[in-house]
């Protein structure tokens, strides 16, 4: 499980401030009376559901495409990083190097690269930057372990949701179960008093 720090009321979470579901080990704690159980239901579907920034249902599904983009970022990163590594080892006065790149997802064409001091990076937003090569490695080496560290952090956040997921619906059935169980208690009540308030039949 993941490490469990505090944040806002002193309210556990994990160390992305995600927060920890209730356990309910006594439902009594949590329902003193039949009259609360509607609220509390409620109140454990809402923690669930997807329909708002804080609930469970909806971190789970924005940090499953946060992982999907990871996955695909990172291989492209490790390819630059090889591809600036493999630049720096070249000889400065080798022969130009004849190559393919990629102009679109169906288009390629064919180039011939001379031996190079510099690169060009996209930072992103349509930037793009030059680089001496062993900044450029330095650069792509640093995001290239800030995504594998983003990458771990929401497969640890993505155990963590469905567990608390887990946790609200058992909260939730064992709410419910009380409930019934308090309900028979009251018929079966109901049925005893009446009974008990019948006169005797008389004696003939």
């Amino acid at each position: 499980m993941a490490e469990t720090e505090k944040s806002g009321k002193d309210a556990p979470t994990n160390p992305r401030g995600i927060p920890f579901a209730p356990f309910v080990e006594n439902v009594q704690e949590y329902v003193s009376t039949r009259a609360d159980v509607e609220g509390v239901l409620k109140n454990f579907q809402e923690m669930i559901s997807y329909s708002n920034a804080f609930k469970y249902q909806f971190m789970q599904a924005n940090t499953e495409r946060r992982l999907a983009g990871l996955k695909d970022k990172i291989p492209d990163i490790h390819k630059t990083v090889e591809t600036v590594q493999f630049l720096r080892a070249r000889d400065p006065d080798a022969e130009p190097l004849e190559t393919t790149f990629e102009l679109n997802d169906t288009l390629y064409a064919k180039a011939n690269v001379q031996a190079a001091q510099e690169v060009y990076l996209w930072l992103g937003a349509n930037v793009m930057l030059s680089y001496p090569l062993p900044d450029a490695e330095t650069l792509l080496e640093d995001k290239l372990t800030a995504a594998q560290s983003s990458l771990s952090n929401c497969e640890e956040d993505l155990d963590f949701l469905r567990e608390q997921i887990t946790t609200m619906e058992v909260a939730t059935a064992r709410v419910y179960n009380w409930d019934i169980g308090e309900r028979r208690k009251e018929k079966g009540d109901g049925k005893t008093g009446e009974e008990g308030g019948r006169e005797a039949p008389p004696n003939g």
